[in-house]
C-alpha cells in the first residue's frame, strides 16, 4: 500500500480518523523527515486542487458576465443578489442600482396579478417557469422579453435562491412584423395582380364587342327622327352599353393597364376646376373646403384620372356622411427618404399630395383593411359596385403613387394620396373641336381592322361623314390597296395587334410608299400590350375601343388638322 497517496487521500476527503490512523501507523515505521515529506506533498496536493477550482470559477464567471442574453440571481424572498452587464443594456438599470431590489421595478402593468402569482407559485414548488413578459426600462419605455426562472437548492434540498435566464425579443418581434406586413403586402399586391390578369385577358374581346353595340345603336338613333318605343329601347341599349363600357374602364384602372396621356398638371387649378362638379354631386348638406398649398410641386399625370381620384373619393365621403357633413380637400408637398418610403411603398424623393377628408361613419381596421379590393363594398345592394377606390388604387399605382388611409368609427376618414413632383411647365394638351357627322369631308382614309364587324360600322360612320373609306381586313390587303390606290390617301386608321403584323409596323411600310400620310391608331387591348407593340409613346395619335361614333369623328377630323 502507498501510504503517502493513502493520507494525502484522506486528508483531502476530510476523513479525520483515516488519516490519523495512517499518519500513526506511517510515523511508526518511517522516520520523522518522511512523515514531513508526507504533509507537504499532502499541502500541494491541496493547492493544486485549489487553483483548478479556481481557474474554472473564474472561466464561470467570465461567461456569465459577457453572457447576451439576461442573467439574474435572487435569494429566495426575489431579492436581486447578482446580475451581468447584460441586465443594465437591457432594462437601463445599472446592477449596482439593482441589487438588493426586487425585480417588481421592471413590471410595466401590461400583465395582471394572476400571471405573476402563477410564475412565484411554480418556482417556489420548485420547479422551472419559462414564459413572454412585457417589462418597462428604467425611462418608461416598454420591451419584450423571452424568460427561464429556476429554483437553486442547497444541499438539504431546501430552495437557497432563483437564476432567471432572459432574453430581449423586442427587436426580433418588430422584423417579424413588418415581414409579416410585407408578406401581406405581396399577398395583397399577387391577388390585385390576378385580378388585372383577369380583366386585361378579357377587355379586349369586351371592348370590341361593346364598340359593334354601341356603334351600331349610335347610328341607327342617328337615323330616327322623333319619338318611338323603337328609339326608346335603343337608348335602353346604348345605356347599358356605356355602364358595361364604364366597368370594364374602371377594371382597367384599377389593374393599371388603362391606356392614358400623362401631361405636366397643377394639381390646385384641376382640383378648383372639379368643385362645382363635386358639390352637384355630393348634394347642398355637405359642404366643401379646399386648402391649397400655394407654392405646391407639379404632377405628371392624364387630367382626366385626377377627375376620377375626385370623384370617386367625394362619392365615397358622400355616403360615408349621414345628413350634413363637411369634406376638406387640402395639397402639400413632401420630401420621403428611405426609412419613410418602408411604409407607404415609394422611392425617396418629392411629391405632391392630396388630403381628402370627411366628418362621415369612419370605419374599423377589419374593413380599412379591405376598401381598395375590387369589388368590396359595405353598402347595401344594388349600390355600389365596389370599384371606386379600387379604382383610385389603381390610377395612383399607375402612376407610381401611393395612398394611406387613417379612419376610426365615428371619427370620418381621410385619404392622402402621394404622386411624383415634377419641375416642368404646366401642359395645356391639344383641344379637339367637335367634328359634326355629315360635313362635307374630301379627304381619303385608309381603315384597317381584322374584325369584320367593327370594320362594317366604322366604314359607316366614316363614309356618312363625307370621306372616302378603303376598307381592309389584314396588313397585307391594306398595302395592296395604298399601292394600287391612284388617289391621295391622308389618313391610315388601324387596329394596333392584328395578324401578320402590328400597326405600327404597317404604318412604317405604308409611310415608305405614302410619306405624307397621317396615322390614328385604335385598340381594345391593355395598355401593356399596346406598348409592346411601340404605340404608347409621347405624342402618338391613338383612341381606345370602345369609342362614341363623335369622339372618332374628333378625333379624325383633329389628326387630319394637324
Amino acid at each position: 500500500m502507498d501510504f503517502d497517496l493513502d493520507i494525502i487521500n484522506a486528508i483531502n476527503a476530510g476523513d479525520r480518523a483515516k488519516s490519523h490512523s495512517l499518519i500513526k501507523a506511517w510515523a511508526e515505521n518511517n522516520s520523522y523527515d518522511k512523515l514531513i515529506d508526507c504533509f507537504i506533498d499532502c499541502q500541494l496536493s491541496n493547492i493544486n486542487q485549489c487553483k483548478t477550482s479556481e481557474a474554472e470559477h473564474t472561466r464561470l464567471i467570465s461567461a456569465i458576465e459577457q453572457s447576451a442574453d439576461v442573467i439574474v440571481i435572487t435569494d429566495k424572498l426575489g431579492n436581486i443578489r447578482y446580475a451581468n452587464p447584460a441586465f443594465t443594456t437591457s432594462t437601463g438599470y445599472p446592477v449596482g442600482e439593482a441589487i438588493g431590489k426586487n425585480p417588481n421595478i421592471l413590471k410595466s402593468g401590461m400583465q395582471d396579478d394572476t400571471y405573476y402569482k402563477g410564475l412565484w407559485e411554480t418556482i417556489t414548488a420548485g420547479k422551472s417557469w419559462s414564459g413572454r413578459l412585457v417589462n418597462k426600462k428604467k425611462d418608461g419605455s416598454f420591451y419584450i422579453e423571452d424568460a427561464i426562472i429556476t429554483p437553486v437548492k442547497g444541499g438539504n434540498g431546501e430552495i437557497e435562491s432563483f437564476v432567471a435566464v432572459k432574453r430581449d425579443i423586442s427587436e426580433h418581434l418588430k422584423l417579424h412584423e413588418e415581414r409579416e406586413v410585407l408578406e401581406a403586402k405581396l399577398i395583397q399586391a399577387q391577388k390585385m395582380e390576378a385580378i388585372g390578369r383577369l380583366a386585361g385577358g378579357i377587355a379586349h374581346d369586351f371592348n370590341n364587342m361593346l364598340n359593334v353595340i354601341l356603334g351600331y345603336t349610335e347610328i341607327t338613333l342617328n337615323e330616327l327622327s322623333g319619338e318611338s318605343w323603337i328609339k326608346n329601347n335603343l337608348l335602353e341599349i346604348q345605356n347599358a352599353g356605356k355602364r358595361s363600357a364604364d366597368l370594364t374602364r374602371q377594371l382597367l384602372t384599377f389593374s393599371r393597364k388603362q391606356t392614358v396621356e400623362p401631361v405636366v398638371v397643377d394639381l390646385n387649378s384641376l382640383i378648383e376646376e372639379n368643385l362645382k362638379m363635386l358639390a352637384r354631386m355630393i348634394g347642398e348638406e355637405i359642404t366643401i373646403n379646399f386648402i391649397p398649398e400655394k407654392t405646391l410641386w407639379k404632377v405628371k399625370v392624364d387630367r382626366s384620372q385626377v377627375n376620377q381620384i375626385l370623384a370617386n373619393l367625394a362619392i365615397n365621403a358622400r355616403d360615408a356622411i349621414n345628413g350634413t357633413g363637411r369634406i376638406t380637400i387640402e395639397t402639400s408637398n413632401f420630401v420621403f427618404d428611405a426609412e419613410e418610403r418602408m411604409t407607404l411603398d415609394l422611392l425617396p424623393g418629392e411629391y405632391a399630395s392630396i388630403t381628402f377628408s370627411d366628418t362621415g361613419c369612419g370605419m374599423g381596421p377589419e374593413i380599412a383593411h379591405h376598401i381598395f379590393e375590387p369589388f368590396y363594398t359595405t353598402k347595401d345592394g344594388g349600390k355600389g359596385t365596389g370599384l371606386g377606390l379600387a379604382t383610385v388604387y389603381g390610377i395612383i399605382k399607375q402612376n407610381e403613387g401611393a395612398i394611406e388611409v387613417e379612419t376610426q368609427p365615428g371619427k370620418g376618414s381621410s385619404f392622402t394620396i402621394y404622386l411624383p413632383a415634377v419641375h416642368e411647365s404646366v401642359e395645356t394638351g391639344r383641344s379637339e373641336q367637335s367634328a359634326r357627322i355629315g360635313t362635307e369631308n374630301y379627304e381619303t382614309i385608309l381603315l384597317v381592322e381584322d374584325e369584320p364587324q367593327i370594320l362594317g360600322f366604322i366604314k359607316i360612320i366614316l363614309e356618312d361623314a363625307g370621306y372616302l373609306v378603303l376598307g381592309a381586313m389584314s396588313p397585307q390587303e391594306a398595302l395592296h390597296l395604298c399601292v394600287n390606290h391612284n388617289g391621295q390617301i391622308n389618313l391610315l386608321l388601324t387596329d394596333v395587334v392584328m395578324p401578320e403584323m402590328n400597326g405600327k409596323e404597317l404604318f412604317i411600310k405604308i409611310n415608305a410608299i405614302r410619306d405624307d400620310i397621317r396615322v390614328l391608331f385604335m385598340s381594345g387591348y391593355t395598355s401593356d400590350i399596346i406598348a409592346r407593340n411601340g404605340i404608347l409613346e409621347e405624342g402618338t395619335d391613338f383612341i381606345h375601343k370602345p369609342f362614341q361614333v363623335q369622339s372618332l369623328m374628333n378625333k379624325v377630323r383633329a389628326v387630319l388638322d394637324e
